[in-house]
């Protein structure tokens, strides 16, 4: 006897189907994304014993022809893709025709369906290995089906299933996604027989602040980009819609959910410099682009992907998203401090009334004191010395505007309000249309500071300074292939990096500002990111980290005693800076108590 055999037709299938569906979330992701493609408008879903009992999904697609209904559950039978082109270019979620005939392999499978120009439906059901014979039956257009008991024909399968409302929890999970991947289909959840969730035809902000919450929709921002045949559209939260586990982190490249190394370290960079600690952003971004750049043929479950060119992706999303995060404090979602006193707030408010000046509140009294340290010479000196990059002083009195020193009858053009005291020497209390803004005057010096010097940097050619001793380390041959074809990459970074012999580099110059760093560590992983990457975050992260100590240095400390005047100055230097909403390591510079808090707050209105 032969040692090698041809497998059955059914364990082949219930190999492919320990591939595909490891769980009821599993054939649910599958069945949803067959009705979408069948065109879809209407979902519902049915579950029983967190699926593993049933699984039904009804849809009111195009429904399958009663010519087709023999090779509906058969394997490799598919009417998504003719070709190995078609298969290149896929747009379609399914394609490879082995879904429902790895279902159908473990469970107990009723398929109904109709046409638009069947005169009735017809159904089909399947046991395991055995098929019955299509018969008519009643339905609308569309189709119906229902996979029931789970595994049951393979019962050590079966032990891996978790409890009930963990398998539930997966389900639930798959349903979310692909329902904000489609807010132009209506979906329907019911858990033993209960609704569990129900989305009407939204917009995508809709389905988004329905399924993220409405505190996310409050603190995101719009991300719209568009290059040649991709474009970015979605929702970046703001650094204060950050969680401490990754757990909304939607990416979705036409149309399927993915979890890609790429996009997410993308998208983590772009929030490298407004995030505090360990924090996890938060968005929901939906990435478009040609099919034949992309290949979703990379795993079973079709959850990774893998794109022709990588690099180019990775920093277009990289750049969508930084561009979304970068507007000024006045130009991102306010943070509200939250407040635990409860009450209903009726009594009149009062005409909004701006702070003025000379109306007894602000006397010269010595707690107001320059801003500037004695022996740092005079106001006008430091102003000229704010001017130079990385200058620590940077708010200038002489230099101000009568409209930033002294407040307007109206606070409706500046949303920071302005200034009417600073507490204990940290905090700066200014008064707005809304109610009363908290501002940490260091945190937000700090972020003006630092975003004034990167630009000076920016704007200019990086500075470059020579090594009088080359700095070499042993290399492997894929650094030292990167470090021979980025040459000119290299050298716009400020970098001159030579090949000393095939196992060893040479260091011969680098970036003046990171002149003291480990320079074989930062070759190395300028070499990784230019290979990998394309743009070197690495360096970008290095040189930040300076930036951000010279700026958390020249930044005004605490208790430092600030005038109204330089108070406003500061507000209104906020008002015009990126990404002021939070200081280089990601803390809040600002926080909002609307009017309605300070009344539950006082119990006004009880």
């Amino acid at each position: 006897m032969s040692a090698i055999q041809v497998l059955p037709d059914l364990l082949i299938s219930q190999i492919a189907a320990g591939e595909v569906v490891d769980r009821p979330a599993s054939v649910l992701k599958e069945l949803l994304e067959n009705s979408l493609d069948a065109g879809a408008r209407e979902i519902q879903v049915l579950l029983d014993a967190g699926g593993v009992a049933r699984i039904q999904v009804e849809d009111d697609g195009d429904g399958i022809a009663q010519e087709d209904f023999g090779l509906a559950l058969a394997r490799h039978a598919t009417s998504k893709i003719r070709s190995l082109a078609d298969l290149e270019a896929v747009g379609s979620l399914g394609f490879r025709g082995e879904a429902l005939a790895s279902i159908a392999s473990v469970a107990r499978v009723t398929l109904v369906s109709r046409n638009a120009d069947s005169p009735h439906a017809y159904s089909l059901n399947s046991e395991g290995p055995v098929t019955g014979t299509v018969e008519p039956a009643a339905r609308q257009q569309g189709t119906t089906i229902t996979v029931a008991d789970l595994y049951f024909n393979t019962p050590a399968r079966r032990k891996f299933m978790r409890t009930e409302a963990t398998e539930f929890g997966h389900c639930d999970g798959v349903f979310q996604r692909i329902a904000l991947a489609r807010p132009d289909v209506a979906f329907l959840l019911k858990h033993n027989g209960r609704v569990s969730a129900h989305y009407r035809v939204q917009t995508v902000a809709e389905r988004v602040a329905a399924i993220l919450g409405k505190e996310f929709s409050a603190a995101s921002l719009p991300v719209e980009a568009e290059a040649g045949t991709l474009s970015l559209r979605g929702f970046a939260g703001a650094p204060q819609a950050a969680r401490s586990r990754a757990d909304q982190q939607y990416f979705f490249v036409n149309g399927r959910f993915v979890r890609d190394r790429l996009l997410s370290h993308a998208a983590r960079e772009a929030y490298a410099d407004v995030l505090h600690g360990e924090r996890q952003p938060a968005y929901a971004l939906f990435l478009e682009l040609d099919p034949s750049g992309v290949d979703v043929n990379v795993h079973p479950a079709k959850t990774e992907v893998r794109f022709r060119d990588s690099r180019s992706i990775h920093q277009f999303v990289f750049h969508a998203v930084k561009r979304a995060l970068s507007g000024t404090a006045a130009e991102t979602p306010v943070a509200y401090a939250k407040l635990d006193a409860q009450a209903n707030c009726v009594a009149p408010r009062p005409a909004f009334r701006p702070f003025q000046p000379g109306l007894g509140v602000e006397q010269p009294v010595a707690a107001y004191q320059t801003l500037f340290t004695p022996g740092a010479g005079s106001p006008a000196q430091v102003a000229e010395s704010a001017r130079t990059p990385g200058a620590g002083a940077l708010l200038q009195p002489p230099d101000l505007p009568q409209s930033a020193a002294r407040p307007a009858m109206q606070a409706s053009g500046q949303p920071l309000g302005y200034a009417i005291a600073q507490l204990h020497g940290v905090y700066i209390l200014a008064q707005n249309e809304a109610g009363l803004v908290l501002v940490d005057m260091h945190a937000a010096h700090e972020r003006i500071v630092y975003e004034r010097m990167r630009q000076s940097l920016d704007a200019g050619e990086l500075q470059r300074q020579a090594l009088l001793v080359p700095a070499m380390f042993q290399a492997d041959s894929v650094e030292v292939a990167t470090a021979e074809e980025q040459q000119e990459a290299l050298e716009r970074l400020g970098f001159e990096i030579g090949v000393a012999s095939p196992t060893t580099l040479a260091v011969r110059a680098v970036p003046a500002a990171l002149a003291g760093s480990d320079l074989p560590s930062l070759a190395r992983s300028v070499l990784a990111d230019l290979r990998e990457f394309g743009a070197t975050q690495a360096l970008a992260a290095r040189r930040d980290e300076i930036l951000s100590t010279m700026a958390c240095h020249a930044a005004v400390r605490a208790n430092r005693i600030l005038s109204i005047p330089e108070m406003n100055a500061l507000l209104r230097e906020m008002e015009e800076t990126e990404r002021s909403g939070s200081c280089n390591h990601g803390r809040p510079t600002w926080y909002q108590l609307s009017l309605s808090d300070l009344d539950r707050l006082f119990l006004r209105g009880r």
